[in-house]
């Protein structure tokens, strides 16, 4: 097997792209998986990055009677974790509060009132785990 990316950032823009769509949709077949990409390639080139992907461990699969179904290797929250973390250290210095800023700055975002309670209460919550 080959040696596996670190994080979905680092796959090419189809395979990104393909992925995305896998987690998106919990299990996917290769049709699924077609028809929910913007200017989809061929059914053949889908089958092949997802074979593509299972061979560099991002994704699984099963047999369902004559197709298979992909999945993510990883959870959602671990590949958002390892994203997350790479996105920090690429472009904010490790810096969550730099991150959090960045987006606060963010001329055409708008955070609802249950948006920022979320926030409060995650920034709480890692107090208190001493994070």
């Amino acid at each position: 097997m080959a040696k596996r990316a670190k994080t979905p950032l680092e796959l090419g823009k189809r395979e990104r792209q393909v992925y995305e769509t896998v987690v998106r949709l919990d299990e996917a077949s290769v049709a699924e998986v077609q028809s929910n990409l913007d200017s989809p390639p061929s059914y053949s080139a889908v089958r092949a990055t997802l074979g593509f992907l299972v061979d560099k461990g991002w994704l699984k699969h099963r047999r369902d009677g004559q197709r298979y179904l992909y999945r993510a290797a990883a959870s959602r929250e671990k590949t958002q974790r390892n994203a997350a973390r790479r996105l920090l250290d690429n472009f904010f210095g490790g810096s969550p509060a730099a991150a959090v800023a960045a987006l606060l700055d963010a001329a055409d975002l708008e955070l609802s009132d249950e948006q920022r309670r979320e926030m409060i209460e995650r920034i709480q919550q890692a107090r208190k785990e001493n994070r």
